[in-house]
């Protein structure tokens, strides 16, 4: 069971709850005796749980609920599986097969002009990626100035789902920091996108935390290294937050070029959430969906501050673009989505535990 006590969780009282909530905000006199008035604290905290809501998918409401809407959803849907999703599909495939008839000859021909190749390889890499956003008919604006290949410098971003790094990707050729993943994105991963000097690293192997820090700094101080991009959650928030960005990337003593992605969700929810759906199933849901609209900011680089910690500069980026992106910052550490009970287990201990406070405060 998390327990998580915040007192300005207790104070949203406008949540409610009902029979619980009546409990909760008796008289103080009730509730103010040793451990009862703590657990009072924790069992509502429990209840409001935002980090749970950091990784949930916010379906949209039903809007085909009468005899006028549903033929028109109806019709939506033929449209949208019938018509638009193969010619996405055509797209997409045209596009690949672009693509790999250029890139392998490419890369395999031009060993001897590494300059020449690595130009041409970013620019098949980005051409790809434009394939994948057309796919979802994706609407990207893009604010402020295009990135720029210089040393000692990093971008970091928030994430929601693994197309962020394709939209940034369809700009500018970034090498990204990414855990490795299995089947055909892996296959990705470990060919097309190793050329670009990405940077791979598996959670549950801790010495590659030692391994992904030192290919760090090595890769921020090449002079004719593709921009370094890192996602400092270190996993897929939902796009109405944003989680406790790791300082990994904010002690390299480089500058920090902090971007903003953020959703709209008019036609379909871009959070990819990894424990329910395969990536798969994910862009299967994106093709298949209206468009894909979303806003990008490039915005002011950032430079540690004298006494500044990185610890502290982290927090300082992840204000900017939480602010730019109009997200709502929660103290967690995205990592223990990964360590922490499943939501059913986790959900079945709190009602247990909240049924028995609640007798006891009835019985008084």
């Amino acid at each position: 069971m998390t327990v998580c006590c915040c007192d300005s969780a207790f104070k949203q009282k406008s949540m409610s709850m009902g029979n619980l909530e009546m409990h909760l905000f008796m008289p103080v006199g009730i509730l103010t005796n040793g451990v009862l008035y703590h657990t009072t604290f924790q069992i509502y905290s429990c209840l409001l749980d935002s980090f749970t809501r950091c990784f949930k998918s916010n379906p949209p409401e039903p809007w085909n609920w009468n005899i006028y809407l549903f033929p028109l959803w109806c019709l939506g849907v033929v449209v949208r599986y019938g018509l638009l999703f193969p010619l996405r599909v055509l797209v997409l495939t045209i596009g690949w097969i672009i693509f790999l008839s250029c890139y392998f000859p490419v890369h395999f021909l031009l060993k001897g002009h590494d300059k020449l190749r690595k130009k041409l390889e970013r620019g098949l890499v980005e051409l790809i990626c434009s394939f994948f956003v057309a796919s979802w008919t994706g609407v990207v604006k893009y604010h402020g100035p295009r990135p720029s290949i210089r040393p000692k410098q990093i971008f970091v971003a928030n994430h929601t789902s693994m197309i962020d790094f394709v939209v940034l990707e369809q700009m500018t050729a970034f090498a990204v920091i990414m855990q490795k993943h299995p089947g055909w994105v892996g296959l990705l991963q470990s060919t097309i996108l190793e050329s670009l000097g990405c940077i791979w690293f598996n959670r549950s192997e801790s010495k590659d935390r030692e391994i992904v820090a030192r290919k760090l700094r090595e890769h921020v101080h090449g002079a004719d290294n593709n921009p370094l991009l890192v996602f400092p959650e270190g996993t897929c928030v939902n796009n109405h937050y944003t989680v406790m960005f790791k300082k990994g990337a904010f002690e390299l003593g480089c500058t920090v070029c902090p971007i903003a992605i953020k959703y709209n969700k008019i036609f379909v929810d871009a959070f990819w959430n990894s424990r329910k759906q395969s990536f798969t199933t994910h862009l299967l849901q994106l093709m298949t969906s209206w468009a894909v609209v979303c806003d990008v900011w490039y915005l002011e680089p950032q430079n540690l501050k004298p006494g500044e910690t990185p610890i502290e500069f982290a927090e300082r980026v992840r204000d900017i673009i939480s602010v730019r992106a109009g997200l709502k910052k929660v103290p967690w550490d995205g990592y223990l989505k990964y360590s922490r009970p499943s939501p059913k287990h986790r959900e079945r201990k709190q009602q247990s535990f909240a049924e028995s406070v609640l007798r006891r405060l009835e019985e008084r």
